[in-house]
């Protein structure tokens, strides 16, 4: 039987199938803690996803915004969302490493790229068949306690306490930290934890006191970290203090206050971008990103984990430009090669570092991506590069 169709009906046909095409778009779901505890690391985020590209290689990008409230179950129903109902083709989020580490299953049983806002090692190590799926931009909680354990062991300390968060971000710094610690010789004295709304840690902190260390290393992140900082110094402790790079932005400044004065921490380069050398590799690109931002919210408004969020963006922007060339978005097959072309990112520049990512490595970043900075006169000051 042969079938004739109209010369009416063909036209319309076409115009359907050049219509799906035309309406094929890259689908970005992005889950950040724009609330909650987490909140001042969560709002640069947020912030920062307006400045990123709405077009890569002349296919239209959207992105589908959600707030998990620094909590994890909403996060897991959040990215559940964006993959069931808005059909995205990745994930990017969340901004703490608890919401980020529940977010995996969703991301692996759904065979969806997901690129992580969080620090700890643990959301891509080991890489197994989840993790197969999950890429991050902030430097590993490990990289940054190698910096941490070199400067104590560089300026002659012997003994530390920890107190960290009472989640995955405190437990993964202090398996980090310990191990490290133990290479350097350095004896840890006292290991505390704390909550992320928690008011009070002055139980934490006789403890720390009774002890007299060398040195305390704060495992907190954003403004709550500031709160065994202060405690310390009301109860006149003498030694010194550390944070992770997860206090980096102005609004630890601000709450923390004169307590803060002294204090050590090794931080992405983007932290004292203009204070770098000029032939810094990271300079030039992190400064892309400081303009970029305080161009649209104001001069001083910039924040390290605002540049995490924009590192997502370039990985997802040099990953789509390569996938769109064998498949389109919206397809299984465009969700495995924008995985595959995430892995195979090598020497590109962004806001903390140089990323060249591979099969076992889902970071992609080397020494490069830290330094060490002091607070002094309630400024970031950039004292070196880490070691």
């Amino acid at each position: 039987m042969k079938i004739r169709l109209g010369l009416a009906i063909i036209p319309a046909m076409l115009a359907t199938l050049l219509a799906a095409n035309a309406e094929a778009q890259i689908r970005v779901g992005v889950n950040v803690s724009a609330t909650g505890p987490a909140a001042s690391l969560g709002i640069p985020e947020k912030n920062t996803f307006a400045l990123l590209p709405k077009e890569i290689a002349g296919q239209k990008v959207e992105y589908f915004i959600l707030d998990d409230a620094s909590d994890a179950t909403t996060a897991v129903k959040n990215a559940r969302k964006m993959i069931a109902e808005d059909k995205v083709d990745i994930l990017i989020g969340s901004t703490i490493t608890p919401n980020s580490l529940a977010m995996i299953d969703v991301a692996a049983e759904n065979e969806t790229p997901m690129i992580s806002m969080a620090a700890s090692a643990a959301i891509i190590s080991p890489i197994d068949s989840k993790r197969y799926w999950v890429f991050k931009t902030p430097q590993n909680d490990s990289h940054m306690a190698t910096a941490i354990t070199a400067h104590m062991s560089d300026n002659g300390i012997k003994t530390v306490a920890f107190i960290g968060f009472a989640d995955a971000y405190g437990e993964g710094w202090f398996k980090e930290f310990s191990k490290m610690a133990d290479l350097r010789k350095l004896k840890i004295v006292v290991n505390e934890r704390f909550g992320r709304s928690d008011t009070s840690v002055t139980g934490q902190v006789l403890k720390i006191m009774a002890a007299n260390p060398d040195a305390v290393l704060i495992a907190g992140a954003g403004t709550p970290a500031a709160l065994p900082q202060k405690t310390l110094k009301e109860r006149g402790y003498k030694g010194k203090i550390y944070q992770t790079h997860g206090v980096a932005n102005n609004d630890f400044l601000r709450v923390c206050g004169k307590d803060c004065e002294g204090t050590w921490l090794p931080a992405g380069p983007l932290l004292v971008a203009e204070q770098l050398p000029a032939d810094n590799p990271v300079k030039k690109s992190a400064m892309r990103y400081v303009n970029a931002y305080e161009k649209a919210y104001g001069h001083g408004s910039v924040s390290t984990f605002g540049g995490h969020a924009w590192d997502a963006g370039q990985l997802l922007e040099a990953a789509a430009t390569v996938a769109l060339k064998k498949a389109h978005p919206g397809t299984k097959e465009f969700r495995a090669l924008l995985r595959t072309a995430l892995e195979n990112i090598t020497n590109l520049p962004v806001s903390h570092g140089i990323v060249n990512m591979g099969v076992a490595d889902h970071l992609g970043l080397d020494q490069r991506s830290r330094v060490m900075v002091q607070i002094v006169g309630g400024k970031w000051k950039l004292v070196g590069q880490a070691n």
